[in-house]
């Protein structure tokens, strides 16, 4: 995301109310990883949308913040034969997702039912489950009703669903502070706009 862009963000964002809401979002993924017991954190998308850019945002906020529980462990649906280690775990890692583990699902359209099952399951047996949509209420797939916390995405940028990735594991990666919200953005977007870390993914 280059700076000119960022800057017409932050000008179309501004008293949108978007920035808090994705600020609370991130606040829930960093609290549910840092707490007490806390188990991985589980990053899964839908069969048709793996979320490899998120997974490497979310890398990098665990060395930059010092928070090494953000960094995820995708989740695939069918990870190919001979796949390195770090994208080899399918959804099979679901069922072992017990009290202490968050799972963040992120899903551009409705999750599939298959998906939705392994998640309850998770849900279940005491992970914490966070979602990451564009599914329309009540919308067959919808994660609202099955999640602890979701961020519905909009259309409020042209790019919302990538925008909000971006957003969400800048803001998961910076300290509970109470500076304002252009404030947050001016930072992030210096985060948004400098050169890539060196990444596993």
């Amino acid at each position: 995301m280059d700076a000119l862009r960022v800057t017409a963000l932050r000008e179309r964002l501004a008293g949108t109310g978007w920035l808090e809401t994705v600020g609370g979002f991130a606040g829930s993924l960093r609290r549910s990883v840092e707490r007490r017991g806390a188990g991985d954190l589980l990053l899964v998308g839908t069969e048709a949308y793996e979320p490899w850019h998120l997974a490497a945002h979310l890398d990098d906020e665990a060395a930059w913040s010092a928070v090494p529980r953000l960094a995820p462990t995708l989740l695939r649906h069918r990870p190919p034969a001979g796949a390195p280690a770090h994208l080899a775990y399918g959804l099979g890692r679901l069922a072992a997702a017990g009290r202490g583990a968050t799972v963040l699902v992120v899903a551009p359209s409705a999750a599939g039912v298959p998906l939705l099952e392994r998640v309850q399951d998770a849900r279940r047996q005491g992970a914490t489950v966070l979602a990451l949509d564009g599914a329309a209420p009540g919308e067959p797939g919808d994660l609202g009703g099955l999640a602890h916390e979701r961020l519905g995405v909009g259309t409020t940028a042209e790019e919302p669903f990538d925008l909000a990735q971006h957003l969400v594991s800048a803001a998961a990666g910076e300290p509970p502070t109470r500076r304002s919200a252009l404030g947050r953005l001016a930072e992030l977007a210096g985060r948004l706009t400098a050169g890539p870390a060196i990444s596993r993914w």
